[in-house]
């Protein structure tokens, strides 16, 4: 049986989706604009940081911490509360719009589906709720365990062990290049989601399957 492992933030939840509340706050949405997408990118980039220290701090402080970072970059002063309604705002984040349409799919065919999040598994599972996505899903996998992060080889198989399943029998799905990278290495096989015009790493290693929408993964993947 085929398993499917959805990354959570960039896949099927939109991290973007957080520059409503900021310009909402700082009330100029170019800057809000800029300013979500420096803490996505200083978010993974202190996970990478952390892991290869071996220095563990939950993905929540990770992004806190980043949040703090883009903000002081973009010379935004903003109080505790409204630090806490943008934290807060990040665990209601809203799925893709394909998200919820292929999950449903989903339920008609054979092939398991988990979330796979480098999220701690209960802030994982109240924004997959609240995104109204978590029915549709046969379980949530969280490398905070394992006290790393994605892509560590360590993650891959933490994820065959909790599920039970084969590492070519696993497709990864995944908006994020640094973690298709990481997946067949461990061996699966792996489907990028590109979204907008996002360009994949030139490491020599290509995903299995590209596709610009998760509505085109039953097709892709012959389900």
């Amino acid at each position: 049986m085929i398993t499917l492992a959805f990354d959570v933030y960039g896949t099927l939840i939109d991290t973007q989706g957080i520059q409503v509340t900021l310009a909402e706050i700082i009330g100029d949405e170019q800057q809000a604009n800029a300013i979500s997408r420096r803490w996505r990118e200083k978010q993974l980039e202190y996970s990478f940081r952390r892991a290869l220290m071996e220095h563990y701090q939950p993905f929540s402080v990770c992004t806190r911490q980043a949040l703090d970072y883009a903000l002081r970059e973009a010379k935004v002063n903003l109080n505790q509360s409204q630090l806490d309604s943008l934290l807060a705002a990040y665990r209601t984040l809203p799925a893709y719009q394909d998200a919820q349409d292929l999950l449903q799919q989903l339920q008609s065919n054979d092939a398991r589906a988990f979330a796979f999040t480098n999220g701690e598994a209960k802030v994982a599972s109240d924004l997959l709720t609240h995104a109204e996505l978590i029915e549709y899903l046969d379980g949530i996998v969280s490398v905070d365990v394992l006290r790393t992060f994605k892509p560590s080889p360590r993650v891959y198989h933490h994820f065959s062990e909790a599920t039970d399943s084969a590492a070519n029998q696993t497709w990864l799905i995944s908006g994020n290049p640094f973690d298709i990278i990481g997946a067949r290495q461990a061996g699966w096989r792996t489907a990028w989601v590109q979204r907008g015009n996002a360009l994949f790493d030139p490491w020599g290693e290509e995903p299995d399957v590209t596709v610009q929408s998760l509505s085109e993964l039953p097709e892709k993947l012959a389900l």
